[in-house]
């Protein structure tokens, strides 16, 4: 713990920034080659396209999975083993010789994902002083953030030039360098007493966890529903040239890097209760509800459609420390199922945006309605935190007007 009046981020949280870096490098560069993979594989690219879901579905799995195997480890030996399958799976993917190995590669791969952000977020709130809690667990998200606008473009980029294969090596790489950086800094903790798996189970299953568990899912769900689609909108509604997914994207990725830096600041100065949080969370919701809406109304614009894309990414992922400070307040006697458990929430949301704005397109209302519908999902998202915000009001409380 720091010295009374001191403050420094221990190096083991910029270790779990190049971590989450690797990791979400790997998460998003399947999708800037999914030409390349389906032409080496002989494979059409909607078939190429179910290796975003097969991570998907890894994660979603992989979080409670790894987390209830690993209940009886030390924190740095199971982080550790998590970040070696990660770096194995990203060799198994490089080498694959097949669309099915590689369709189970990239499972493996994607298994340890929400296991490692939820302990890394255990861990660096644990090392530092409860004051600096939100900025030590964003600067831990951080490298996830920074790799949609530098990770994933660099990868693409190399994949395109020197093969799919390629990419999969520079990611494997990026993995070694986090799990070494691991090894040099990560503290030999003790194992809280009294926590067990069934404990971290019964946690999980509180209505106020499962509230937020379903405000992750929903609230990022209308996030995605705008995103999964901004080539598109991109190309068709703002009328930019073909291959604007890739800026596009990274135009994302800064605005999540800069929300992800700004929900800590949030935290610091508004957050002293539950409560506190609740509320946040809600205002969040509310703007991200305006945002989207700007983004159709405003997307056949060309600088206004960029600004919302960066504002999209801004807003959205103000959420997510928010969201995972709150998991930990409420799951505090067993944390870290509720906090691998999240990020399965927001894989689960991944997957419901873009399908919900792909009913919107479908319906014949345009490319852009998928961010109305994302605007939808985030009201919706919305009475969820209401719900939140008095599930945390001391029972003396009086009801507000």
């Amino acid at each position: 713990m720091p010295e009374p009046g001191r403050f420094r981020f221990p190096l083991v949280v910029f270790a779990f920034a190049i971590c989450s870096f690797a990791i979400g490098t790997t998460e998003f560069v399947a999708i800037g080659l999914l030409p390349e993979v389906s032409d080496a594989l002989d494979i059409s690219t909607p078939m190429a396209g179910h290796l975003v879901s097969a991570y998907a579905l890894g994660v979603v799995v992989g979080a409670p999975l790894m987390i209830a195997l690993g209940a009886r480890m030390p924190r740095r030996a199971l982080l550790i083993a998590l970040m070696t399958l990660f770096v194995l799976g990203n060799i198994a993917s490089a080498l694959a010789p097949s669309f099915g190995t590689l369709f189970v590669a990239r499972v493996i791969t994607a298994l340890p994902h929400g296991a490692v952000f939820g302990l890394s977020a255990v861990v660096a709130a644990q090392l530092v002083a409860p004051a600096r809690r939100a900025q030590a667990i964003s600067l831990a998200f951080l490298g996830l953030t920074l790799s949609s606008f530098v990770g994933a473009p660099a990868s693409t980029l190399v994949g395109q030039q020197l093969g799919w294969r390629a990419a999969f090596v520079l990611v494997t790489v990026l993995g070694l360098i986090g799990l070494l950086a691991l090894v040099a800094t990560m503290p030999r903790l003790p194992r809280p007493e009294g926590v067990t798996l069934k404990r971290e189970i019964s946690v999980l299953v509180k209505p106020r966890v499962l509230l937020s568990l379903s405000i992750a899912v929903v609230g990022f769900a209308g996030i995605f529903a705008a995103i999964g689609y901004v080539a598109p909108i991109l190309q068709n509604d703002a009328g930019f040239p073909k291959g604007s997914a890739i800026w596009g994207l990274s135009v994302f990725g800064l605005g999540m890097t800069v929300g992800n830096l700004l929900s800590a600041r949030l935290q610091r100065l508004r957050v002293h209760s539950p409560r506190d949080s609740a509320v946040l969370m809600a205002q969040v919701l509310a703007l991200l509800g305006v945002v989207l809406a700007c983004f159709v109304a405003t997307a056949h614009v060309p600088p206004l459609a960029v600004v919302n894309v960066f504002l999209i990414g801004v807003v959205g992922f103000t959420a997510v420390p928010i969201l995972q400070a709150q998991l930990l307040d409420m799951a505090a006697a067993a944390p870290t199922m509720a906090s691998a458990t999240v990020h399965s929430a927001f894989n689960v949301g991944n997957a419901l945006g873009p399908f919900a704005g792909g009913l919107a397109i479908d319906a014949g209302l345009g490319d852009a309605s998928a961010a109305g519908a994302g605007a939808v999902l985030a009201a919706c998202g919305l009475l969820l935190a209401a719900a939140a915000i008095r599930a945390a009001r001391p029972a003396a409380d009086p009801a507000p007007a």
